[in-house]
């Protein structure tokens, strides 16, 4: 009864919390599907990685909010109903995800797990022979709890995302990844520094006090 107890005031907590949360309330007002959106606006504001014109591949992309802004990027002044861009798409908007979302106007979306090699073949169809110009990643897995497991699951993700990029990203391109503090944070560090000629940790404002969560930006690949 104990563990009942604890576990709805854990639910209460976060409840009230996310119904507080400003971004929460800025999302809904501005139309965005998540205030997820606020953490890649900051990181893209930040660094200036976005721009009409490009290729995007948005992995880890449900509920679609961070397509969403890319989606805004390219088509800044034609906001429709409820703040969603429509009409004319400049650019490329490529996402990915296990879990299916509404429909977002001009973005090609595959579900898949991005692990299996059929999903990633797909993602390529899409891609053709076109360079990506931005691999933004908001993946990741199903956490068990046990800090050893979860660290290699998330390293796995990023490492398969940092292998796309190598590939597929243009020589000036850049990766926007989540990343947790903890167990293997320091070899996702060593990684796009190995993998980038610029990388930058960043913690947006949007990202939650209490969470482990942070972003690593690799900007321009290093030759292999």
């Amino acid at each position: 009864m104990k563990v009942k107890s604890k576990s709805k005031k854990i639910n209460k907590a976060w409840l009230n919390d996310h119904v507080n949360d400003p971004y929460v309330r800025l999302a809904q007002k501005e139309g965005f599907r998540s205030r997820a959106a606020y953490k890649l606006k900051e990181i893209d504001e930040t660094l200036r990685l976005i721009h009409p014109g490009q290729v995007v591949v948005d992995l880890g992309a449900a509920p679609g909010a961070w397509s969403q802004y890319v989606r805004r990027k390219f088509a800044p002044k034609d906001l429709g109903a409820g703040g969603a861009a429509v009409g004319e798409l400049n650019g490329t908007i490529i996402a990915l995800d296990l879990l299916d979302f509404e429909p977002i106007e001009g973005v090609t979306f595959i579900q898949g797990d991005f692990r299996e090699d059929e999903v990633l073949h797909q993602l390529l169809d899409v891609v053709g022979d076109r360079l990506v110009d931005v691999v933004i990643s908001d993946m990741a897995p199903n956490l068990s709890g046990i800090e050893s497991s979860d660290a290699a699951r998330i390293e796995h993700l990023i490492e398969l995302a940092v292998d796309f990029c190598q590939h597929h990203l243009k020589p000036q391109g850049a990766l926007v990844c989540k990343v947790f503090h903890g167990s293997g944070y320091s070899q996702l560090v060593e990684l796009f520094k190995n993998s980038f000629r610029v990388v930058k940790p960043i913690k947006p404002k949007a990202s939650r006090d209490k969470s482990s969560e942070t972003f690593l930006v690799g900007m321009g690949l290093k030759s292999r």
